[in-house]
């Protein structure tokens, strides 16, 4: 049974075709090329089974149609021109649709960043009523970025990771209307697990055998019905964060009391309804205290973003010459990478006190990020070797490798960065920027899916970080752009306002509910929304380099 349908308004004439929807035809006598144009713009019209799409395909083509459920997104600007090759029948012509592809839509709904050519060749015939129409659908459908962003809503989908013990959005793009439907479009994504882009990070909890026993509905008071089977025999604190993840994910797409049944029954007993705002804070601990108000630093030492003081120690005092820095999530430990002649090397211990060297250098190492939930240290050597330090039971720090196989095999790694829930990296690759999963495996752990983010928006990269789980922010020598802040998916880029900056812009830092923290030529600026002017930060420093904790 269809969980929704489109109302329709039937005609007589049109009555008993078994069409379902009522559309109008292309306008009389349209052109090839504006016909191709038209059939384009029509993808995402409502309707069942791309009814408006259609209605520019012959007969043979209408009844016979069956696109994949991948969307490709081209720009708004494209053209359609004649293919310059003969056709044998003179009432045939071949079309090309030439444009920018800028990403697809995957049978799970997620996006999948890419910028290439688009050329797709599109057949046309005349009919027997003069009329000219399409006679080799695409096996995938078309539409432009502005039809997709009119007809498509964003949701983040919540799954849970077992590493951080929070949630991970894995952002979905659904259809918009009608709105009522929506709720229900949702939890068949949760259902059906991550995408490929998380597979392995996150875990399902609504995986096999827990199912949707009938379909999500509202009730005469607004309550949202989630009833679920499958359920028998899952501990309580299973059910809790099942619930969690029902109201994390729907919470953007109603503001109604979400009723979670389990065979007809309260999921969560003595907890039938639930509201947002009634979840624990999962993740809280994964975000610095207000209290730590950052470091940066500047001239070899590492100093305080609040009053510009040396840290304590010989981190501050200038006994390391210190190239870069990372403070750990509670603000105890401190990773430096300290220069050592013509090379440089790691250190990790307890803020304030002597850090002892870890067996790990080389030419080079990237800025050290720590590991959410796990208190694991890790940077990138020589930009190619991803080394993870971990904590013995000895106190030592013992460096381990990563398999970044897939990440490396793009080029060379200057910067590396964590994402607040520890599913995802940030990387600069050969001035790109660049998102990979983080699959761990018992001792194991790998860099999977890499993703390739604005290839031809975003380049010459100096530094990235993660303004939310899902949210990046880059600094790049570009003088126009600056500063970007970059959907983790690719979908979508914002450039911050410019003013104030002087190229080139080398580093910056992010945390969720702080200032962003970017340093230029002349020293450090803050802002917190785009379009805001940079201000300067107070006790700044030329050549300073800052971090928040993580």
């Amino acid at each position: 049974m269809p969980l929704e349908s489109q109302p329709v308004v039937v005609s007589g004439e049109r009555q008993g075709q078994g069409s379902g929807d009522v559309v109008p035809e292309p306008a009389k006598d349209i052109d090839p090329l504006t016909l191709v144009r038209g059939f384009i713009g029509a993808t995402l019209k409502p309707g069942q089974g791309n009814a408006a799409a259609r209605a520019y395909l012959d007969d043979q083509s209408r009844a016979g149609w069956r696109p994949s459920r991948s969307l490709t997104i081209i720009q708004d600007t494209f053209g359609t021109v004649y293919d310059t090759d003969p056709q044998p029948d003179p009432n045939t012509l071949v079309v090309n649709v030439r444009g920018i592809d800028i990403g697809t839509l995957d049978q799970s709904n997620a996006f999948v960043p890419d910028y290439s050519s688009a050329l797709l060749k599109v057949k046309v015939r005349k009919q027997a009523g003069g009329q000219w129409r399409i006679v080799d659908p695409p096996a995938d459908l078309y539409a432009t970025e502005s039809d997709f962003s009119e007809n498509y809503t964003a949701v983040p989908v919540s799954f849970y990771s077992e590493t951080s013990a929070t949630f991970v959005p894995d952002r979905r793009y659904v259809i918009a209307k009608p709105q009522s439907g929506l709720p229900s479009r949702v939890m068949d994504l949760l259902v059906n697990g991550p995408s490929t882009s998380l597979a392995g990070s996150v875990k399902n909890l609504l995986g096999e055998p827990v199912e949707i026993d009938t379909n999500v509905k509202s009730l005469d008071d607004g309550t949202l019905v989630v009833p679920l089977t499958g359920v028998s025999g899952v501990p309580d604190d299973t059910r809790k964060l099942i619930a969690a993840q029902i109201v994390l994910t729907l919470q953007y797409v109603t503001s109604a009391r979400i009723r979670i049944l389990a065979d007809g029954a309260a999921l969560v007993p003595n907890h039938p309804d639930w509201r947002s705002n009634e979840l624990p804070a999962y993740g809280a601990t994964l975000s610095p205290s207000l209290d730590l108000l950052g470091l940066m630093t500047v001239g070899g030492r590492v100093r305080s973003l609040g009053d510009g003081a040396p840290v304590p120690g010989p981190a501050g005092s200038g006994e390391y010459d210190v190239v870069s820095a990372a403070q750990s999530i509670d603000g105890k430990r401190l990773a430096v990478v300290e220069r050592d002649g013509g090379k440089v090397r790691l250190r990790i211990g307890d803020l304030g006190h002597d850090l002892p060297l870890v067996n790990l250098g080389g030419t080079t190492l990237s800025r050290p990020t720590w590991r959410p939930g796990t208190g694991e240290v890790w940077t990138v050597a020589d930009h190619l070797t991803v080394g993870r330090m971990v904590l013995n039971p000895n106190g030592q720090w013992t460096a381990l490798t990563v398999n970044a196989t897939d990440l490396v095999q793009q080029g060379g790694i200057t910067e590396l960065r964590f994402s607040r829930d520890g599913a995802r990296v940030a990387a600069v690759i050969d001035g790109e920027l660049w998102v990979a999963s983080v699959v761990g495996t018992g001792d194991s752990v790998a860099l999977r899916e890499p993703r390739h983010l604005q290839p031809h928006d975003v380049t010459d990269v100096a530094d990235v970080d993660w303004i939310t789980q899902d949210t990046l922010v880059a600094v790049t020598s570009s003088p126009s752009q600056p500063v970007v802040r970059v959907l983790v998916d690719g979908q979508r880029l914002d450039a911050f306002n410019s003013s104030n900056l002087t190229p080139k812009v080398h580093g910056v830092t992010a945390a969720p509910g702080r200032p962003i923290v970017v340093a230029d030529a002349s020293g450090l600026w803050t802002a917190s929304v785009l379009g805001e002017v940079w201000r300067p930060l107070p006790h700044s420093m030329q050549d300073a380099d800052p971090f928040y904790p993580g």
